[in-house]
């Protein structure tokens, strides 16, 4: 008889641990996705020294945002897109498009284009780790009514 168990113990416990949100996107990967977007800003580059949620985004973002964080990141690519500071927002995530940060930011607003495989994500000594445990996706964001409208909206729920 064929198991049907998904994951395993030791595969829950591996897929929950979280050492690190420091990851670098690898070299070619990145060389690959800005020859086609020509970015000139990274608001979260590893080891940052600053807080890519306070400053301000240039006009051509790429962004591998810590995924504890991803949320975060994209409401930021919203107001800065929305408010004219940019122009683009390339963000390089996880797949995980049953997740209400993938409904409320990226669904609808922006293309999803899926990547083929797993990355193999660079470590904070700049090491190549093993593949990623989840598929991979580069979420494009540009200014589009649909944004605004619901940019607006979120202000709105502040105030």
């Amino acid at each position: 008889m064929k198991n049907n168990k998904i994951m395993d113990t030791n595969q829950i416990k591996l897929f929950s641990s979280k050492k690190t949100d420091n990851w670098q996107t690898p070299p070619e990967l990145y060389k690959w996705i800005d020859s086609f977007y020509n970015f000139d800003f990274d608001p979260c580059p590893l080891n940052s020294k600053f807080n890519g949620l306070i400053v301000d985004w240039k006009k051509r973002n790429f962004v591998n945002p810590p995924y504890s964080n991803i949320t975060a990141f994209l409401k930021k690519a919203h107001k800065e897109l929305c408010n004219d500071n940019a122009e683009i927002c390339v963000f390089l995530t996880f797949a995980n498009t049953d997740t209400n940060w993938f409904h409320n930011w990226v669904l609808n607003y922006g293309e999803i284009i899926f990547i083929k495989g797993r990355i193999k994500f660079l470590n904070e000594n700049g090491k190549k780790n093993s593949n990623a445990m989840r598929p991979s996706i580069l979420i494009i964001l540009k200014k589009t009514l649909n944004m605004v409208t619901n940019n607006w909206n979120e202000e709105k729920k502040e105030v």
